[in-house]
């Protein structure tokens, strides 16, 4: 019996990518929701000892003996992030991140992403893919499954720090989970982004009947039931990133934080009650940073790991959304409840939106198949 060697896989391009359904960001929500169940159940791993690391980055010194080497400025990152998951998905891979804040000089992405797709058992190449839509609509999905469970479900008003690609898919995921939301309040920076946000909740969403602009972050979260800030900046100084303060939340609201923020001390306070995305993550974090971590890494969750080396918190006191979408944790309890989600990002999250993508491209024929080898050289 002659050996089957030949091994073919699928390039898809961005164009591909849409055609496959990336930017479903229904379907999107209920596969991160089912990713966060196999994330509890331990059915998953990332890098690192603990099996939960966000990645493995490269970094560049403030002074080189060589003038070619990259500076280290504002989001430089390379960055690879590999991922097993397990259930349905049965599917490894890792994805490539290159992001430098001043791409959009150059009419670029701040980061431009692919991602590899492997068969588990043979480690063999299934899909190379465009991750950029993959990236942003599986980071977006996440605030998308906090609030399935820790919004309320008549949630109408949102309330959006920055309106760029983090803040689309992020309002895309809250609409996905609470259907009634007919309004948006939005602080941007600049008119060219906010105008881009407009349109593109008018073309997608017509039950959005009133977006405002407004001209405070105060402004964006008083009186909305969904929080998210979506912004991008300088990290280093926790006096810099965005606040969010206990006067501003009305009761109630669900507030799902992907980028730099800062709490009050209303905020911090045990009244609120506070979720990590994975609890692993922010641990493994909190080992590979210096401290304190939150100026390192700018996410909420962080916070609340160096408030838990202060003594100002326990990690019992942290909530773990896996656990709360397996049934074993309490999900919102009242209407009165003030939640806040920390939103880090795992490569767990792109293998299985990939994984999907991949298999509704395969159904549908798309994509370009690109050969390895028929008979590999060295074996």
């Amino acid at each position: 019996m002659s050996e089957d060697t030949k091994i073919d896989f699928i390039y898809l391009s961005e164009p591909d990518m849409i055609k496959a359904g990336v930017t479903n960001m229904p379907l999107c929500v209920d596969t991160m929701e089912e990713m966060f169940e196999l994330l509890y159940k331990g059915d998953y791993r990332m890098a690192g000892p603990n099996n939960d690391s966000h990645g493995a980055m490269i970094t560049f010194p403030d002074e080189s003996p060589f003038p070619t080497m990259p500076k280290p400025t504002a989001d430089r990152r390379l960055m690879a992030m590999p991922a097993y998951l397990g259930g349905n998905f049965q599917t490894s891979g890792v994805k490539w991140y290159g992001s430098n804040i001043a791409n959009r000089e150059k009419g670029l992405p701040r980061s431009i992403l692919m991602m590899i797709l492997n068969d588990i058992d043979t480690g063999a190449p299934l899909a190379y893919m465009s991750a950029n839509l993959l990236s942003a609509y599986r980071t977006g999905a996440i605030p998308g499954v906090g609030a399935r469970y820790l919004a309320k479900k008549d949630s109408t008003v949102i309330g959006l720090l920055g309106p760029g690609v983090m803040g689309k898919t992020t309002v895309a995921a809250f609409i996905a989970a609470c259907p009634k939301v007919d309004t948006i309040k939005i602080k941007g920076r600049g008119q060219k982004s906010l105008d881009s946000f407009i349109s593109w909740i008018k073309e997608r969403y017509p039950q959005i009947t009133t977006i405002k602009t407004v001209d405070s972050i105060e402004d964006a979260v008083r009186g909305s039931d969904l929080v998210s800030y979506c912004n991008s900046g300088e990290v280093g100084d926790p006096t810099t990133y965005p606040m969010v303060k206990r006067e501003w939340v009305k009761p109630g609201a669900f507030l799902a934080m992907p980028a730099s923020c800062s709490l009050d001390a209303g905020m911090e306070d045990s009244g609120v009650r506070k979720v990590l995305d994975n609890t692993g993550l922010y641990e493994a974090w909190y080992e590979e940073v210096p401290k304190p971590a939150h100026h390192c890494i700018p996410l909420v969750g962080m916070r609340y790991m160096d408030m838990v080396e202060e003594g100002k918190l326990t990690m019992d006191e942290l909530e773990d959304l896996g656990k709360i979408v397996a049934g074993e944790a309490p999900a919102r309890q009242n209407d009165d409840e003030i939640i806040m989600l920390s939103v880090g990002g795992m490569p767990v999250e792109d293998v299985a939106w990939a994984t999907v993508v991949y298999r509704n491209a395969l159904e549908k024929g798309i994509g370009v198949k690109l050969n390895l080898w028929d008979t590999p050289e060295l074996r």
